[in-house]
């Protein structure tokens, strides 16, 4: 899977963008809030999501690790995709987003594009648990799990990083590595990150 791509950006369009990595030209699908922070003939560097489906791959860039966390958190609701969740990308911040969330407001989300009334609520239902507001005192970081005292933070936050790049959704990922620890009676230290991802990616196998 590709993680991020770093490059210079040769062409913009509406909803996409050409990015030269030494000779090979990647499409990359952007939300409007992306777009706004590219130029072409600048560097740039675009944290990526691998869509595959049966008849395309398409690669998804956002310019923030912020972003890209929203987008994943989005495409887990269902009957939300790729182009869905670009739109709302690019139509409001992850913070008024994340707030709208937690404050059950349906109206607002129902007016960004592509959400009705029934997809508004179907996201307030599934993501109100799982993503937190911007840092403050002992809130949750924007787009990061809520910290948990059993897992190693460090370890841990490398490992989830490394499975969302291979296209696995932050909020399934947490469990699957409780899980892990529990299976293997170890300790928070008892893991190094190599076997912590190897040994999710064989739970994941199981179910």
């Amino acid at each position: 899977m590709i993680g991020y791509v770093k490059g210079i950006v040769t062409y913009l369009f509406t909803d996409y963008c050409f990015i030269d990595v030494q000779g090979v030209g990647y499409r990359i699908f952007i939300p409007h809030s992306t777009r706004q922070k590219l130029a072409v003939g600048q560097p740039a560097t675009l944290f990526t999501y691998l869509n595959v489906r049966e008849d395309a791959l398409t690669l998804h860039g956002f310019y923030t690790q912020d972003e890209y966390e929203l987008f994943l958190s989005l495409i887990s609701v269902s009957g939300i995709g790729p182009k869905v969740a670009a739109g709302v990308l690019g139509a409001v911040t992850p913070q008024n987003f994340r707030s709208a969330v937690s404050t059950n407001n349906a109206a607002l989300l129902t007016k960004l594009p592509g959400v009705g009334k029934k997809t508004a609520e179907r996201i307030i239902l599934e993501l109100k648990d799982k993503i937190g507001l911007s840092v403050s005192g002992d809130e949750i970081i924007a787009g990061q799990p809520a910290p948990d005292s059993s897992l190693p933070g460090d370890v841990m936050q490398e490992a989830m990083q490394a499975l969302a790049a291979l296209g696995y959704n932050q909020a399934e990922i947490t469990p699957v590595i409780k899980k892990v620890y529990e299976r293997e009676g170890k300790t928070p230290a008892g893991l190094s990150l190599e076997q912590l991802i190897r040994l999710t990616l064989k739970e994941f196998g199981r179910r």
